[in-house]
């Protein structure tokens, strides 16, 4: 039964790696054209003379804001603008202003004013950036209040230049930003909030098959020297790659937070909790892992005395993945989940079955070495463990649903269990 179910889910797996690859793919070529399009309307800023004559040489600002500003995902490039207008703004006007004291002090006064405000701005400004909260969300905000501020407030040999600098700047800039956002946003935008979400719920069937096929490995094995070989497919990749996800979730929290209102994802949704689910689903991975691990121990029992085990584990098994694609699905589908409903009695009854042989001897008076006993307790309370973290994983499911204000479960939906 187990290898059937594992052939199963193997297939399912592969299908949506194919179908998410072939996507990002595509994803990949239409950014790309996206970029070549906004560069080439940019670029008209040169091409067309009447436009030439309005911006001229700076029009190489509103160029490099599109080859700066231009990311993969809607949210990100959002983030990037804001941070690169608001960091120009700041940097221009308090360069204005420094610029216009130095020049009213005049003689050597003018020098020592222009070298203590660089110095007080950009100390402050470098320190801002290494503070985690800012450097999350504004830290090229602040890399460009720098570069303003240094480039504006040494330039002001005269006040009307300097003045005439800041503004033609951030004109610029400006007209490189809307092309981006006009481009980003209303040419098949790619949104960080649909990949957070999407990659989020396809992490629940990644484990479930990852489990299961933990489980196979360990009712498979029939000797010690097939038992030390190093064992483990594409399950045990799915595994690792939930693992290795923080860095990437955390991007896409934060470029999600930039986005506008579309779809589903209104203002003020609750990204943090995905990142909480996610370290959640790390987890149950790192867990899953050390199940793998513990298996491939040579001190194992027999494939005749671990027989004895393999009914409940089935059961666990069946369960525990039946639990994982349905707070899968359910995310995925923007549905509420009911923890309490989901979580069948018979998966906590199953629990309490693995306790006792955390802590025998013995298991129906086969095992008396007390390394099979520990390899038996260890494996029995990875288990334990793992039952425990997708109960909560369900209640936190539960409680997305609650703060997102998913689509209420269709009443007449019915979970069938294995009794």
């Amino acid at each position: 039964m187990i290898s059937i179910v594992k052939g199963e889910n193997k297939n399912v797996f592969v299908s949506f790696v194919s179908s998410f690859l072939e996507e990002m793919k595509t994803k990949r070529v239409i950014h790309s054209i996206k970029v070549g399009m906004a560069l080439v309307l940019v670029s008209l800023l040169y091409l067309l003379n009447p436009l030439f004559k309005q911006v001229g040489e700076n029009a190489m600002w509103a160029i490099m804001t599109v080859v700066v500003v231009f990311e993969f995902y809607a949210g990100a490039t959002l983030g990037k603008g804001i941070n690169r207008g608001i960091g120009t703004v700041l940097g221009g006007g308090l360069g204005c202003l420094a610029a216009i004291c130095a020049d009213q002090i005049g003689g050597i006064g003018n020098h020592v004013t222009v070298g203590f405000s660089v110095f007080i701005f950009g100390a402050g400004a470098t320190y801002c950036r290494t503070v985690p909260r800012i450097k999350r969300r504004y830290d090229y905000g602040a890399l460009i209040f720098i570069l303003t501020f240094n480039l504006v407030v040494v330039s002001g040999i005269r006040v009307e230049k300097v003045v005439e600098l800041a503004r033609d700047r951030l004109a610029t800039i400006g007209m490189g930003f809307a092309i981006c956002m006009i481009t980003s946003l209303f040419i098949y935008p790619i949104w960080a909030s649909d990949e957070l979400h999407y990659s989020m719920a396809s992490r629940f069937n990644k484990l479930s098959t990852s489990f299961q096929g933990c489980l196979d490995e360990y009712f498979t094995i029939t000797n010690e020297k097939e038992n030390k070989q190093e064992t483990g497919g594409a399950y045990i990749e799915a595994c690792k790659a939930v693992l290795n996800s923080k860095s990437n979730d955390e991007a896409l929290a934060n470029f999600a937070k930039w986005e506008p209102w579309h779809g589903k994802f209104g203002l003020n949704y609750p990204w943090n909790k995905y990142l909480e689910i996610g370290e959640y689903l790390r987890d149950l991975g790192a867990l899953i892992l050390s199940l793998q691990q513990c298996i491939q121990s040579p001190k194992q029992p027999t494939s005749m005395q671990r027989q004895t085990m393999k009914e409940p584990c089935e059961i666990l098994i069946i369960s525990v993945g039946f639990i994982l694609k349905e707070l899968g699905e359910s995310m995925k589908k923007m549905n509420r989940c009911q923890a309490k409903t989901l979580l069948s009695p018979n998966l906590r009854s199953l629990n309490l079955q693995f306790t006792p042989l955390c802590y025998s001897s013995k298991i129906g008076g086969i095992l008396k070495t007390d390394e099979v006993h520990l390899a038996v307790a260890s494996f029995s309370f990875l288990l334990m463990q793992i039952v425990e973290r997708v109960e909560i994983l369900a209640k936190k499911v539960e409680e997305l649903g609650e703060l997102a204000d998913f689509s209420p479960q269709n009443s007449n939906a019915k979970y069938e269990f294995i009794s």
